[in-house]
């Protein structure tokens, strides 16, 4: 099974970097979410790790809590683990999430949850910018925003209040848009990081990363 450990009491899930994004949604135990939204990308958990996430307003390298992970010299790294002040050695985590794979491929991801008694999936036809209460994940594709928020069923009302729109029934597929693996560019899906195109480079690496990437 590629998602291999759901503890709902702990709040945390393992698995393996093919996993796909819907699989682990299927996995969870009510009122728990992951850090991306009910979207499917290329790649699957290995791909969004790479590419930084997808659409979070947050810092997403502070939900993965572990890697284990192959460097491009065949290395197999384990990095990080399941207590959140883990810091024993070199911290590889955050360095690896938004690698675009200059530190090499997902073999076993272990991911921090989040509680929620609710939650709302929209979309609002226009660009993308920032609403007034910012949600959970937030992201343009085509000519309609998306948001999808969760947490306290008041805060969760206000936000659908004040965001408007319509409600997104069920999950979205997103991988027929890229053939060829998603990769930064313009494109029909934007964030607020970036815009995300069929294909594309890694953005340019800092010299001071190129040295870590040379050392893994």
């Amino acid at each position: 099974m590629p998602v291999l450990k759901v503890s709902a009491a702990d709040q945390f899930l393992i698995a393996t970097g093919d996993t796909r994004l819907l699989e682990v949604w299927e996995a969870l135990p009510e009122g728990l979410f992951p850090p991306f939204p009910p979207v499917e990308l290329p790649g699957g958990l290995d791909g969004l790790l790479k590419r930084g996430g997808f659409a979070q307003t947050f810092f997403v390298g502070s939900e993965v809590l572990g890697l284990k992970f192959q460097s491009p010299k065949g290395q197999t790294i384990q990095a990080g683990g399941l207590t959140v002040k883990n810091v024993q050695g070199y911290d590889l985590v955050r360095p690896f999430v938004g690698s675009f794979g200059a530190l090499g491929d997902v073999l076993e991801a272990t991911l921090r949850l989040r509680p929620g008694r609710a939650w709302v999936f929209l979309r609002r036809r226009g660009e993308l910018a920032e609403p007034p209460q910012r949600p959970r994940f937030l992201w343009q594709a085509l000519a309609h925003t998306y948001a999808f928020h969760f947490g306290h069923p008041l805060e969760v009302r206000r936000f659908a209040q004040t965001f408007g729109g319509e409600e997104v029934r069920g999950t979205l597929d997103y991988t027929p848009l890229y053939p060829h693996g998603m990769g930064v560019g313009p494109g029909s899906l934007i964030d607020l990081r970036f815009s995300w195109c069929d294909g594309g480079a890694r953005p340019p690496m800092p010299e001071a990363y190129r040295r870590l990437v040379e050392a893994v």
